[in-house]
């Protein structure tokens, strides 16, 4: 859209307005770009208006196109991305969000200004009251190859808008890699709760390490069907790997301590070469009024970039232990600033 007297201001239709669709919505309205919204889901949609993560509200994707928008963002499940991208005849640039590439650049070939893109970003909640303009920030966000420049320029501003940081890979590439590291730990965080069901007092003694390692089994199950059927070769591969490693486990934990040893020190050279996106400080809450409005004191004071919390209740009352996970390197300050609230630090 073009302002009197002003530069244009940047255009968008965003089809889909639950977490990732809200969230881009919500970061490109926040850095002042203009925005209308579409979803299938009336409620969503409502909601997305009335958080103000949508500038316009429209009925229909026909309405998102006469509009019309510089770039169009669809933000649906596989299928459903598919099916848009399928049936949307537009020469403006369009992107995708979808956790699967090969299938959705298929379905939009005929599209002259498609760029395929998967943010590595998301939440374990879903709908637009979970939307966020800091979800994308300092996250890796896929780029699909082959794209014209013009179409792609278009998007890597989308992208870097939200804060992001754009990584070109092929279609299969990007498919076959997701598979092991987001679609597979979502199996293994299920199969890891599975595993423990039938123990008692399993869960009662589960503390950070299991709570981590199976914070992605509390997202909704119905769209993970979805992205895992889509993937289903790669997924499969990725847990034909994974029963690889088990079986080497099994042989390491029989054989002598050396191969044991030498097994979880190879995991951890390779975990501590991964590096730490965020870092976790543990704040103890007692059991009285004040307590969180402390902690968001702290928070607004230190500035840190916050990307995860959890609580952990102690069993029978008494307060708990609130973990703030924040951008790597901003937890100092976070510290300090927990300590001058007159908060205590747990290690």
């Amino acid at each position: 859209m073009q302002s009197d007297g002003n530069p244009p201001v940047p255009f968008v239709g965003v089809i889909g307005t639950g977490l990732i669709g809200g969230s881009i919505a919500a970061g490109l309205t926040a850095n002042g770009w203009d925005v209308v919204g579409y979803d299938s889901d009336r409620d969503s949609l409502e909601v997305a208006l009335e958080r103000e993560l949508i500038g316009i509200a429209v009925d229909s994707i026909a309405g998102i196109l006469d509009a019309p928008p510089e770039i169009i963002i669809v933000a649906a499940p596989p299928k459903a991305t598919i099916e848009i991208l399928a049936n949307l005849e537009t020469s403006a640039v369009v992107m995708d969000v979808a956790a699967v590439k090969s299938a959705v650049r298929d379905a939009a070939a005929h599209l002259p200004g498609f760029v395929g893109t998967h943010p590595m970003a998301g939440r374990e909640f879903s709908g637009p009251t979970a939307a966020s303009p800091a979800l994308f920030r300092g996250a890796t966000w896929v780029v699909v190859e082959g794209s014209s420049v013009e179409a792609t320029d278009s998007v890597i501003g989308v992208i870097e808008t939200l804060g992001a940081n754009p990584l070109f890979m092929s279609a299969a590439s990007h498919d076959e890699v997701v598979a092991s590291i987001s679609h597979l730990p979502q199996l293994l965080a299920s199969s890891l709760l599975a595993s423990v069901s039938d123990l008692p007092d399993a869960l009662d003694l589960a503390a950070g390490s299991f709570r981590d390692l199976t914070r992605v089994a509390a997202s909704q199950p119905i769209p993970w069907v979805e992205i895992l059927k889509s993937n289903e070769a790669a997924v499969l591969g990725a847990v034909d790997r994974i029963r690889i490693q088990l079986d080497a486990v099994e042989a390491a934990i029989l054989a002598d301590d050396d191969e044991l040893l030498a097994y979880l020190s190879r995991s951890r050279e390779a975990r501590r070469a991964l590096g730490a996106a965020v870092a976790a400080v543990r704040v103890g809450l007692a059991d009285e009024p004040g307590e969180l409005a402390k902690v968001g004191h702290a928070l607004e004071e230190s500035h840190v970039d916050v990307r995860d919390i959890q609580m952990r209740h102690a069993p029978y009352g008494g307060g708990g232990v609130l973990t703030l996970s924040v951008r790597a390197g901003e937890e100092e300050a976070l510290r300090h600033a927990l300590q001058d609230a007159g908060l205590m630090l747990v290690q």
